[in-house]
């Protein structure tokens, strides 16, 4: 073999050998690194966080609201991961997505060569496997380069120490049901090394080995995980078939997805990040893939997102039919009101990944990323009133049945229940959409309430339910209302914007979704959005209240919400001009956590964030749809950025 980088994997050509093009690893400050750091695999059940210098510190296996056996992430030294690097510690790095995939390739350059690992969490021939399998694939490229790797499980999530039980297959590394195994090859050799362990007394037991690329080698590492189940132990050949054939899979599904408007490559990867987060063998949507991520440098706003929130599964929802992605939209939709069905058919905020009722929050022994902690499994809002929610489903259901979809009679029932709710307690104080302690008339909640209502009209126009007339009528009454309420109350002509609630002077980011819904795409909305801008935006970036920058970052989503609100109330230069630069404020691999540090443009919060990625794909629909609708062709910048991002996908 040519010892070139252009002999060797043709896909990969967005790797470049200039010396610019490589960059040193984040440096580890404490066994941490910035979360920008991070690209994210999965394979549909779970979801891996890859750091530049290729560790692994966060996989929950094999599910990912398992408790994590590799948490380091928020705690470096009782966390666990899965480390693969070079020997020598002065390397540079160059990495991408596989195009079109969740796949990612690392290269690591040393004095003595080069090596490229793929890393991907392994699908099957029918979709997802029964089980977790991490494979860690290793090409030598040029030269020789000393690799080391170590998977070291921890346990700061639990209370089950990790054992290591000798079997007559090898060694099985055991966290109460949670079951670990490690197979591979070197240079067509089987078990590269015999897994080692570590002095029981000072740390965790785990594998440990080294081994030497050459060019044109390959060594494999695979990883594999069950809980309370019987272990599957792969051959490792059958692994590196499987890297190959997980990534024709993502290919596939990147061939049914449809989008020629602008922003192509960042809406494509958003869409893919969106993906990862579908758990499914439920069909359910988790908000991000961690927990604990902090919001602030300070603490005390560390929150679990592994759970299937009703309004992300609904903004989730809409993407994918703009998308034309048939299963994902009916399996979600589908998840979501079995799950609402089984529990009372009531209102839920979040529910489980398998549709029960979360069990409330509870503190780890973590530390924290960076030592920022509490460390919580579970989130506070589930028993929280958020009147917002009543639109999140309406809306997405009518969108659904807009789509060529038919409503059975027991979900018509249901929709029609929440707007009845909705009418019935639309002037009540609730938490909002923002899950603040302190319940209030906000605003926007008023907004959400006046959407349900809407669209439970607008599906009953459709013939897809079938209200008394009385009832009708008394939905109309309803909605009529709430826009006097809001004309009323709701209104500061003396802040020129809509208030947070009446009685304040705070402004709120979130009537910005209020655009997009038909509420407001006047003057008020306009004069809202200056104001919002002035007050809470930082850069292109924005706050989501009023007071709160003392307390987190930037919210992601809020400023490509107001993107998109901008281009709703006609001033699509200045939308666009916005999303150039938000889709900029990404990480090298097009990723977002929720938040974005106002001071530096460090990552805050969790990853991959779907809320995050949800607005960037809803803020480009928008953009395009509105430009379209007058009659207007995407600006030759945006023609050029969706070339150029369809010649890289």
């Amino acid at each position: 073999m040519t010892d070139t980088l252009e002999s060797v994997h043709e896909t990969t050509d967005s790797f470049r050998d200039e010396p610019d093009a490589w960059q040193a690893p984040d440096p580890r400050e404490d066994g941490y690194v910035a979360l920008r750091s991070y690209g994210a695999i999965g394979d549909g059940r779970t979801v891996a966080l890859v750091a530049r210098d290729g560790q692994i510190d966060w996989l929950p296996m094999p599910s990912l609201f398992t408790d994590p056996v590799f948490s380091g992430i928020v705690d470096s030294r009782t966390g666990g991961r899965v480390e693969l690097r070079p020997v020598d510690d002065d390397f540079t790095v160059q990495r991408a997505y596989v195009p079109g995939t969740n796949v990612l390739r690392t290269r690591f350059r040393t004095s003595t060569g080069i090596v490229e690992v793929t890393d991907a969490l392994i699908t099957g021939v029918a979709g997802r496997l029964p089980w977790s399998e991490l494979a860690r694939r290793v090409d030598g490229l040029r030269g020789r380069v000393e690799m080391r790797w170590a998977v070291v499980p921890g346990n700061s999530f639990g209370t089950h120490p990790i054992r290591r039980v000798d079997t007559p297959h090898g060694p099985v590394l055991r966290a109460a049901d949670i079951n670990l195994a490690l197979v591979g090859f070197e240079h067509g050799r089987t078990d590269p090394t015999e897994p080692g362990h570590g002095d029981e007394a000072d740390g965790p037991l785990e594998f440990r080995g080294s081994f030497t690329t050459s060019p044109g080698s390959r060594s494999l590492l695979c990883l594999c995980g069950v809980d309370d189940e019987p272990l599957h132990l792969p051959d490792p050949r059958v692994v590196d078939q499987g890297v190959d054939r997980t990534i024709e899979n993502w290919e596939t599904w990147s061939t049914e997805f449809s989008w020629d408007g602008p922003w192509a490559k960042a809406v494509h990867r958003s869409a893919l990040a969106l993906k990862l987060l579908i758990f499914s063998p439920t069909g359910a949507i988790a908000a991000a893939a961690t927990t604990a991520l902090p919001e602030n440098f300070t603490g005390d706003k560390n929150w679990d997102y592994r759970f299937a929130w009703v309004r992300d599964l609904a903004y989730t929802v809409n993407a994918l039919l703009r998308f034309g992605l048939r299963e994902e939209t009916h399996g979600a939709v589908s998840w979501m009101l079995k799950a609402l069905k089984a529990n009372g058919r009531e209102m839920h905020i979040f529910l489980r990944l398998d549709g029960s009722v979360p069990d409330g929050t509870h503190e780890t022994g973590s530390e924290g990323w960076r030592g920022i902690g509490p460390v919580y499994k579970g989130n506070p809002a589930g028993e929280q009133l958020q009147l917002g929610v009543f639109a999140d489903i309406l809306a997405v259901m009518s969108q659904y049945a807009e789509g060529g979809n038919i409503l059975d009679e027991s979900t018509a029932d249901l929709l029609a229940g929440f707007a009845d709710a909705a009418c019935r307690r639309w002037q009540e104080k609730d938490s909002g959409m923002w899950e603040l302690p302190e319940e209030q008339h906000y605003v926007s909640s008023k907004m959400g309430c006046w959407q349900a209502i809407t669209s439970a009209l607008e599906l009953a126009e459709q013939g897809q339910m079938h209200p008394d007339p009385d009832d009708l009528e008394h939905w109309k009454a309803n909605r009529d209302l709430i826009v006097e309420w809001i004309d009323e109350h709701g209104w500061s002509e003396e802040r020129g914007a809509y208030l947070m609630y009446p009685g304040s002077d705070a402004i709120d980011a979130s009537v910005l979704l209020h655009a997009p819904s038909g509420f407001d795409r006047g003057e008020r909305m306009s004069r809202t959005i200056d104001a919002l801008r002035d007050e809470l935006g930082a850069g292109p970036l924005l706050f989501r209240y009023s007071d709160v920058a003392e307390e987190e970052g930037t919210f992601v989503a809020c400023a490509f919400w107001l993107a998109g609100a901008l281009a709703c109330v006609g001033r699509v230069d200045e939308a666009v001009e916005l999303m150039d630069q938000l889709v900029e404020q990404s990480n090298d691999l097009g990723l977002f956590t929720e938040m974005i540090s106002a001071d530096d443009g460090q990552f805050l919060g969790n990853m991959p964030q779907g809320l995050s990625h949800l607005a960037l794909v809803n803020a480009a629909i928008t953009i395009d749809e509105m430009r379209r609708a007058r009659g207007e062709d995407v600006d030759d910048a945006s023609d050029d950025r969706a070339d150029e991002a369809s010649r890289e996908q």
